[in-house]
């Protein structure tokens, strides 16, 4: 999926970035301090996630060797490090994403190969930092 102008809302990027790409299957973007700005129907993402995963976002250190909740969900910490942070549980997993701005959730499930999810989030965070986000 080609990349939109930076005009498209915040909603239109986990809409039309994330979801339609066929490779993530729910997603989310929030503020360095875990503020929603957008989100995917049906990802019920709890505000002290949200601050937990923004606050790891900013300090990725602080989550290897540990976990992140998602819905309830702790998921073990793959990978952790400057731009992006690679959890999973079983089948399920996600890849965090952080930009000048803000932080991206991909979620992805047992249809949808982890690689794939990760490059699509990633490929979007490159974008926003690229134009200041």
């Amino acid at each position: 999926a080609k990349l939109k102008s930076a005009s498209m809302s915040w909603q239109g990027y986990v809409d039309q970035q994330l979801v339609a790409s066929g490779h993530v299957s729910k997603g989310a973007i929030i503020g360095l301090d875990g503020s929603q700005w957008a989100i995917s129907p049906g990802f019920n993402l709890d505000p002290s996630e949200a601050a937990a995963i923004a606050a790891a976002a900013r300090n990725p250190s602080s989550v290897l060797g540990g976990g992140v909740n998602i819905m309830g969900v702790k998921y073990m910490v793959l990978r952790a490090d400057d731009t992006a942070i690679y959890v999973r549980k079983g089948s399920d997993g996600a890849c965090i994403v952080k930009t000048n701005q803000c932080v991206l959730i991909g979620l992805y499930g047992e249809n949808i190969q982890a690689g794939n999810c990760n490059t699509v989030v990633e490929k979007l965070g490159d974008y926003l930092r690229e134009n200041n986000y």
